[in-house]
């Protein structure tokens, strides 16, 4: 049975907005929607806490966090958060859709990836992390499902429901948060008070997965596992793999070192090892498949694990000093038959046939194919000579190096330091280099120049002051200057008009690194107060709420009420209510009360009577008399029994 048919939600409209779709994933907090946002017209993801969540504050407050946290980011790599609100005893976010899998599917579809494809998703993931902890952020529950790549490849982190400011010390009672599998140990000794370290344990625990195919520490409890995180080392990837390069299992020791110390302090430091590893890779190293490889019985064809794309982050080095066709380590294998018949640029053509006669002069011709064979030979060797003879060299790794420590290496190279310029960068920190040309690992000859690229860190950029600014006006100049609009609410003012700033998160004139999303509040005009129109003709109240400047909507159905039918029974708020000038008052209309049956209560005592009577409906009202002060049985009722009278009205009895 296809479950999104039992979910309420779906076919449903959030917040006069956003139209449910489908259902996409169920967690332990929130259920995740495909929804269309209607005003915009686009498609989104809407994150739908628990109804019985809704009730606990300490949820709410977290989720609101999420919503908060991931839109001062508005990082290419982190989804997006374009609105937070509450529909009834729905609290949701609206975020952006990614149409793809999550990290866990590729894993559990194809075991271990190639190191190239395993960095090529690692890049993007520290890229989106190092953004967070430079906002004073952490993740807290970095695994394989809070990966997500896209149809197009981009890659992103998702659920960031667990974040908390680094500096916040948050008590749990105990209860550690997160994925048993990717706890770092001091998660686990104390909980609550984790620093941007643990994001690092889980990427280098990620890392050693995608490696290998499988977590470094299993147990049949999570108590075992746990164990294993505080006493145990995380084992190197290439005994899993055999052949794995060091720098790999350098990298994976580094970040799930469980000495806080010796672990990178942040996702930013942790990026800069894994890029110095990459470039120290050969191409052979890079695209190495794993025995572990799910698809290694597959046809290569189909092997998707290719089409992964690259980061953008971290240019793909040249390959240098390959073998030739039919040389060892080629297609063809030693002395193999190139299959497309070329002709190597080092090997020479066949020597001609000697002459078939002995005594005789050689040809004119043969003498000269002799010596044009000779020269050729020699040209050759003196061109490999020339190549090996130490006259060129490698670009030696040079990212996320000091400057000065980056011309140490160039000058211990044999290489000069070329042009050096400077560029912003979020994730290499201020004074590094961000790049060369031409790029690590590159065939240089010596004595040449390498230019640098060194990071001036994140780009800053002052909040404009946009008091008194519409906000669509508002939205644009932050872009302008070099911002993002992030998560807009409403609050009542006196001062400003409906519609325009009244403030923002950070304050005007506070800097912030470029790109980084600004929280507006926005003007809902002064309160006003909803006044009382029930009973009212639907005119007249219409002309007092439109006087007292809000709209007026009137439901489609009708209900029974103690009013005449026509007049307004119920109002939406009701009396007392504040709204904001031109916001909507829905009314609903009376269809006359509800008539029921009066039940013969006469010759009966007088409890008995009272309770038929106000078991049907109606209020009961006793007449005694100056004879009946001290009867208790029923002479008479105002409404004869069996007539019919509206519900909720008045019975009289009288008393002998």
């Amino acid at each position: 049975m296809d479950t999104t048919l039992q979910d309420p939600l779906v076919g449903q409209v959030l917040d006069g907005r956003y139209r449910v779709e489908a259902r996409i994933a169920v967690g332990g907090m929130a259920t995740v929607y495909r929804a269309v946002d209607t005003r915009l017209d686009r498609v989104l993801a809407l994150k739908v806490m628990h109804p019985a969540l809704a009730a606990d504050g300490t949820f709410v407050e977290r989720f609101i966090r999420e919503a908060k946290s991931v839109a001062r980011l508005a990082h290419p790599n982190v989804v997006q958060v374009f609105d937070q609100g509450t529909d009834g005893s729905y609290v949701y976010l609206a975020m952006e859709y990614i149409a793809g899998c999550t990290l866990r599917d590729v894993l559990r579809e194809r075991g271990a990836l190639q190191p190239r494809a395993a960095l090529d998703i690692l890049e993007p993931v520290l890229a989106a992390l190092g953004a967070a902890h430079r906002a004073g952020f952490v993740h807290r529950d970095m695994k394989p499902e809070n990966v997500l790549i896209g149809d197009d490849g981009r890659v992103k982190v998702a659920d960031f429901g667990l974040v908390r400011s680094v500096d916040t010390v948050t008590s749990t009672t105990g209860a550690v948060l997160g994925t048993v599998a990717y706890l770092a140990p001091e998660q686990v000794e104390t909980p609550g008070t984790a620093d941007a370290r643990v994001d690092v344990y889980a990427c280098g625990v990620v890392l050693y997965e995608m490696l290998t195919g499988e977590k470094p520490h299993d147990g049949e409890s999570p108590a075992i596992v746990l164990y294993k995180h505080l006493h145990e080392d995380v084992p190197p990837p290439s005994a899993i793999v055999p052949g794995l390069a060091f720098e790999l299992d350098e990298v994976v020791a580094s970040a799930t070192a469980r000495t806080l110390e010796v672990r990178p302090y942040n996702a930013v430091a942790l990026l800069g090892q894994v890029r110095e590893a990459r470039a120290a890779l050969t191409e052979e190293q890079l695209d190495a498949v794993p025995p572990q490889a799910l698809a290694a019985a597959h046809d290569n064809a189909e092997d998707r694990t290719s089409v992964i794309p690259r980061s953008l982050t971290v240019p793909r080095p040249l390959p240098v000093n390959e073998d030739e066709p039919g040389g060892p380590g080629t297609p063809y294998g030693p002395g193999g038959a190139d299959p497309m018949n070329r002709t190597s640029r080092f090997q020479s053509p066949p020597p001609p046939p000697p002459p078939a006669g002995r005594g005789f002069p050689r040809p004119r011709r043969g003498v000269l194919a002799l010596v044009t064979v000779v020269l050729l030979v020699l040209g050759v060797g003196a061109g490999v000579w020339y190549i090996n003879s130490g006259q060129f060299t490698k670009v030696p790794a040079v990212l996320t190096q000091t400057q000065e420590r980056a011309e140490q290496r160039l000058e211990a190279a044999g290489l000069e330091v070329g042009k050096v310029t400077h560029a912003y960068s979020d994730t290499v920190k201020r004074g590094t280099i961000i790049d060369t040309d031409p790029k690590p690992g590159a065939r240089i000859r010596k004595n040449d120049s390498v230019a640098l690229v060194v990071s001036d860190g994140p780009e800053t950029v002052k909040v404009p002051d946009l008091a008194g600014t519409r906000l669509d006006k508002a939205q644009q100049r932050l872009k302008t200057e070099g911002l993002a609009p992030g998560l807009v609410t409403k609050e009542f003012s006196d001062d400003v008009l409906k519609g325009f700033v009244i403030s923002t998160d950070p304050e005007s004139g506070t800097e912030r690194r470029a790109g980084s999303a600004i929280a507006l509040v926005v003007s809902k005009g002064p309160a006003l107060d909803v006044p009382d129109v029930t009973g009212d003709s639907l005119d007249d109240a219409r002309a007092e709420l439109e006087e007292a400047g809000f709209e007026v909507e009137v439901a489609s159905e009708e209900i029974n009420s103690e009013f005449d039918k026509g007049q307004v029974a119920a109002q939406s708020p009701e009396e007392g209510a504040q709204l904001g000038e031109g916001d909507t008052v829905t009314l609903t209309l009376s269809k006359g009360p509800e008539m029921v049956e009066v039940p013969d209560v006469v010759g009966d005592s007088v409890g008995d009577a009272k309770d038929a009577l106000e078991a049907a409906g109606f209020d009961v009202d006793e007449d005694r008399g100056l004879l009946g002060l001290f009867g208790d049985t029923v002479k008479s009722q105002s409404v004869s029994g069996g007539d019919k009278a509206p519900k909720g009205s008045t019975i009289t009895i009288t008393i002998r």
